[in-house]
């Protein structure tokens, strides 16, 4: 009983001093002059017409006056809570609050004398927490820069199967890169099961508060040259590298800067620039929800992995959005460190550029967005393909349009629906003159399709889904079959431990994914399965 008689005689005090009302910024609206909106002083709280019961301040309102005398209101009968007061304003009534406190200080004095004891243990703490707060800004790795951390194991292996021959059983080295092989040289070459890790190191710094210096720090062991989920290769074909094995270290283990860029606002526009930024880095809108790190990098992709194809080099973009639509455009030089202009350098022939155009809309469950890529074949990285189309492109000079249509929607609640993501891409490739493009890639297409049921089975976990087909050849310069379809699918289910470790059983089906590199007449299939065990911190 005494703590609620010390809370009601305290409350509306504190009320006051917390009041939102209280809290001014310069230059907001005041109260009218005194000769037309001076505040009156008034007896009940029934004089303000705005104030009913069900207001959440009506109750501490009504002590201020009734009990205390301590609140004004207008000449016309409105009180207007939610309009700001000034300096001087709120000074008055706090003298007149001040004034009305005087005649209560005995009862005060009487309520903290009766709770000494509970008010020294309060201060104890708020003292002990004051201590705990100097010392953690004291030892904090920087008070701009928040690092975070990512670090994955995948235990997994390949099986291939089919009647594909190969004319040699030598594996691929640095110096002979793979291009085509047989489901017996694939065994021998890639069959073995694997352990492989990765780590990332993230550092977000900001300077201003709006803006974004962003270092990506990555390291593994996915660049042996004989692996199936990730290295210079990917063999014995590019579309069974996984998402976490992307863009990995030059070599088994040795860290490297995998991202190093900056962002910042200038009006209702977003720029981006840096040594090393990706493509998607510099998109306002990525339209799928599909998630990022769920098995195969080419399931990510919106359906259209030429066009959202991940260059990553130096390059610059800007974006803007205002109401669900965005506009975004950028341009990327894999190789723009380079002085060489044959193999090197920003807008040359040999910069491997990818430069990108998108405009999206979206809301708060469903987002759509169209992209244009424009893509330097030679040196350049044109997207997750078969080898025959790989081989057409990345060895002749010219250009690859590529379109991509793509789109998402998630449900309000998770459960028994999926969140669906889709999308499809058309490619047209034209080569520099002298070429000779007889029997090249002229069109290609892709499709997919990803389901994510967020909460499957139990709260926390989640399953997904994806099929489609990454960039095909559907037409040849100077006629021809390209006989290049091939079908990529994958299901996995992730158990969420806690919330910073994951444990992601997945398996994934391959068909002919070499494409025309495999002969008519002959199959090569691939089938996988892995556990990934994802720790952040």
């Amino acid at each position: 009983m005494r703590a609620r008689q010390a809370l009601r005689v305290l409350a509306p005090v504190v009320g006051l001093c917390h009041n939102p009302a209280l809290a001014l910024e310069p230059n907001l609206p005041q109260w009218g002059a005194a000769k037309t909106g001076a505040a009156q002083q008034l007896s009940t709280i029934n004089q303000f017409s705005d104030v009913q019961p069900s207001d959440w301040a009506y109750q501490a309102l009504s002590t201020l006056i009734e009990r205390y005398g301590c609140a004004a209101g207008y000449p016309h009968g409105l009180f207007e809570g939610k309009r700001a007061i000034n300096r001087y304003e709120a000074a008055a009534l706090l003298n007149a609050c001040l004034e009305r406190i005087t005649e209560v200080t005995d009862r005060l004095q009487r309520l903290l004398k009766e709770f000494e004891h509970e008010l020294a243990v309060v201060r104890g703490r708020v003292d002990a927490l004051d201590a705990s707060t100097t010392s953690l800004e004291a030892l904090q790795f920087s008070t701009t820069t928040k690092l975070s951390g990512l670090a994955v194991f995948v235990m997994g292996g390949n099986r291939f199967l089919g009647n594909a021959q190969s004319q040699t059983m030598a594996c691929p080295t640095i110096e002979r890169p793979p291009n085509q092989f047989g489901v017996e040289q694939a065994q021998g070459c890639f069959g073995a099961a694997t352990f492989n890790h990765e780590l990332e190191l993230a550092l977000d710094t900001s300077f201003t508060g709006k803006d974004l210096l962003h270092t990506k720090l990555r390291s593994g062991n996915f660049v042996f040259a004989n692996n199936s989920f990730g290295g210079p290769f990917v063999a014995p074909t590019n579309l069974s590298q996984l998402e976490i094995a992307f863009q990995s270290g030059p070599g088994p283990n040795e860290l490297e800067i995998d991202r190093l860029f900056y962002q910042f606002p200038m009006g209702e526009f977003t720029i981006s620039l840096g040594g090393r930024i990706g493509q998607e880095d510099m998109l306002a809108l990525w339209p799928g929800v599909y998630p990022s790190q769920s098995v195969l990098d080419v399931t990510t992709l919106n359906g259209a992995p030429t066009a959202y194809n991940k260059n990553l080099g130096a390059g610059a973009g800007i974006w803007w959005q205002r109401k669900g639509f965005s506009i975004s455009t950028n341009y990327v030089a894999a190789y723009g460190g380079d002085g060489n202009p044959s193999w090197g350098g920003i807008a040359t022939a040999g910069a491997g550029s990818t430069g990108t155009v998108q405009l999206g809309y979206n809301k708060a469950n469903w987002g759509i967005a169209g992209i244009y890529s424009q893509i330097q074949n030679e040196n350049g990285w044109v997207g997750y393909t078969t080898n025959f189309m790989f081989d057409s492109l990345i060895f002749n000079p010219g250009t690859t349009a590529a379109f991509g249509l793509s789109g998402y929607w998630s449900p309000d609640q998770s459960g028994w629906i999926p969140s669906i993501s889709a999308g499809l891409g058309a490619n047209k490739t034209t080569y520099t003159r002298g070429v000779a493009n007889a029997g090249l890639v002229e069109n290609s297409r892709s499709w997919s399709l990803a389901l994510q049921w967020q909460d499957a089975i139990e709260k926390g976990n989640t399953a997904g889904m994806a099929v489609g087909q990454a960039s095909f050849a559907t037409s040849l310069y100077g006629g021809g079959t390209p006989r290049d379809e091939n079908y990529v699918w994958e299901g996995w289910y992730s158990f969420q431990v806690s919330d910073n470790l994951a444990v992601t059983p997945a398996v994934f089906y391959l068909s002919r994914p070499q494409g025309a590199n495999t002969p008519s007449g002959q199959s090569f299939n691939q089938l996988g399965a892995l556990i990934k065990t994802t720790f952040r911190f």
